[in-house]
């Protein structure tokens, strides 16, 4: 038998290289479209400046610099996929080790890619698709906890949905493979659409701002997180796999 602390230390193990390497993916494809936003806000910025604020000495005041320059913050980005990654791959663990017993497949890999998935589709899929992520230059400051409340109800919801779809699954699956996989998919889809529709409507991009660089942005967020829940799922489903070393090569 396994015992929890061995299951803990392979899931910040795991969760670990999976935050490494999502920063590295979100470094890739993400940070050029981060400075790319930040330059049409500081262009936009500067062009109100000119306009508003004209002085007839040519004196100027020095306009607020950051707390942590763009330099910085690209430098830190490593450091909080990184721990993100050892909290979530954690996190994982503790998952794994309370809902084991409940997952209905005797092999340990294959329990740890369902919850890996299911996780990524109730944590990740649910809250991207109706408050999909916006760059630096979208966004009211006004209005930042109200979408960070309605974010995390939306995550909330998320795993009720994935709950509700595995009850249902279950509940199907007395009318074979067909009706089980039928039943999951709508357990999830039903709930979605109904808090879809009750949860308020929030859209703050400018007209203006380039829908191109919109939408790249935030398929680098989801990227960034596929690649996190991909590795996570995938390492830690090696990690507690318990098969022979002949079975897993001949499987």
């Amino acid at each position: 038998m396994r015992t929890f602390g061995s299951l803990l230390v392979r899931g910040l193990i795991v969760g670990l290289f999976a935050g490494l390497l999502a920063g590295t993916f979100a470094y890739v494809m993400g940070e050029p479209r981060v400075d790319a936003a930040i330059a049409i806000e500081e262009g936009g910025a500067a062009h109100t400046h000119d306009h508003n604020h004209d002085h007839a000495d040519g004196t100027e005041q020095a306009e607020e610099q950051p707390l942590v320059s763009r330099e910085g913050q690209k430098a830190g980005l490593f450091l909080a996929t990184s721990l993100y990654g050892v909290a979530l791959g954690g996190l994982f663990a503790v998952a794994f080790t309370l809902l084991r017993r409940k997952l209905r497949t005797g092999n340990d890999a294959y329990a740890a890619l369902g919850l890996a998935a299911a996780g990524f589709v109730g944590i990740v899929l649910v809250p991207f698709f109706k408050y999909p992520p916006n760059p630096p230059a979208v966004g009211d400051p006004d209005t930042i906890t109200r979408r960070t409340v309605t974010y995390l109800l939306t995550l909330v919801i998320g795993l009720l949905a994935v709950w509700g779809g595995v009850a249902l699954s279950r509940w199907a699956a007395r009318y074979g493979e067909v009706a089980r996989l039928a039943g999951g998919v709508v357990g999830v889809l039903v709930t979605v659409v109904v808090a879809y529709l009750i949860l308020p409507r929030i859209n703050e991009v400018p007209e203006t701002f380039p829908a191109t660089l919109l939408w790249q942005f935030r398929f680098a967020s989801l990227g960034t997180q596929a690649t996190l829940w991909l590795l996570l799922g995938f390492g830690y489903a090696v990690a507690v796999d318990r098969r022979p070393a002949r079975q897993k090569v001949a499987v």
